[in-house]
C-alpha cells in the first residue's frame, strides 16, 4: 500500500492574525479525530478546509470561490494560512461528538456498544425426577409394588432400587408420629380460633347495633305499609301474569 504522507506547510508565513483557538469554536466546526485528516470550517468563507502541518498547524491556502474552473476569478481567502491551536482535550471532545451522533441517529439504527443476551430458561425437570409428596402410605405402596414385581428382592435381601424404597419407607415410618403431632396441633389451634371467633361474634354484633341501630332502625322495621293493588312489592312492580292471555278477535 502506498504510504500516505502528512500534508506539510510550504511556507512559514501566516495571515498575521491571532491564532485560532479550537476551545472558542463550536465543536462541530472542526475535526481532529486521531487517525483522520484534520479539517476545519474556515471562519471567513465557511467552507471545510484541510489543516496542514504536524506541530505548527495552519489552514491550507484556498480560494473564496470553488468555481475557479468554471471561469470565475481566483481570489485568495483571507482565512488562508490561519494558525490553529489545539487547546482542547481531544478524547473528551471525541466522546461528546460520538454521543451527539448516537443521539441524532434514528431509533431503529441505534445499537448498544455491548450486546446483552437474554439467558435461556433452564430445561424442565423430567417426570422421572420429580419428587412427589412423601407420605407413609405412598412409600409403603411403592415398596410393596416393587417387592411384588422384583425377582431379586427375596426375604431380607433387596436390590439397589428396593433398598432405596425400603429406607424411604422406614424414614417415613419414623417421621409419622412427629407429622401426626404437628397435624393435631394445627387442628387444635384451628378449633380454638373458631371458638374464640364464635364467642366474640355476639359482642361485635352488639357494638354494631349500638353504633348503627337504635330508634331509627326500629321505626323502619315497625312500619307496615299496604302494597298497591296487583303489586307484589314496591321494588318488584306489578305482578306478572303466569297464564297466557287469550285475546278474542
Amino acid at each position: 500500500m502506498p504510504q500516505i504522507r502528512p500534508g506539510r506547510v510550504r511556507t512559514k508565513n501566516t495571515n498575521r492574525r491571532a491564532p485560532l483557538l479550537l476551545s472558542r469554536m463550536a465543536p462541530e466546526d472542526f475535526n481532529v479525530r486521531p487517525g483522520e485528516t484534520k479539517s476545519i470550517a474556515c471562519p471567513d468563507c465557511r467552507t471545510w478546509r484541510r489543516i496542514m502541518g504536524e506541530k505548527n498547524l495552519k489552514i491550507r491556502e484556498h480560494c473564496v470561490s470553488d468555481k475557479v474552473l468554471e471561469g470565475q476569478k481566483h481570489m485568495k481567502c483571507p482565512g488562508s494560512h490561519q494558525a490553529v491551536v489545539v487547546d482542547i482535550d481531544v478524547r473528551r471532545w471525541q466522546a461528546r461528538q460520538d454521543r451527539l451522533l448516537r443521539d441524532a441517529m434514528p431509533q431503529d439504527n441505534r445499537r448498544a456498544a455491548q450486546q446483552f443476551y437474554k439467558p435461556l430458561p433452564a430445561p424442565a425437570v423430567p417426570v422421572s425426577r420429580m419428587e412427589a409428596e412423601v407420605t407413609l402410605e405412598s412409600t409403603r405402596q411403592s415398596y410393596l409394588a416393587h417387592r411384588k414385581g422384583c425377582t431379586r428382592c427375596v426375604g431380607g435381601q433387596h436390590c439397589t432400587d428396593g433398598g432405596i424404597l425400603a429406607r424411604r419407607y422406614v424414614l417415613a415410618l419414623h417421621e409419622e408420629p412427629t407429622r401426626r403431632k404437628s397435624q393435631q396441633h394445627y387442628e387444635r389451634e384451628e378449633r380454638r380460633r373458631a371458638r374464640r371467633q364464635a364467642e366474640r361474634w355476639p359482642a361485635v354484633r352488639s357494638q354494631q347495633w349500638a353504633k348503627n341501630g337504635g330508634t331509627a332502625v326500629e321505626t323502619l322495621n315497625n312500619q307496615c305499609r299496604e302494597h298497591a293493588a296487583g303489586a307484589v312489592s314496591e321494588f318488584r312492580g306489578p305482578e306478572v301474569p303466569l297464564n297466557p292471555v287469550r285475546i278474542s278477535a
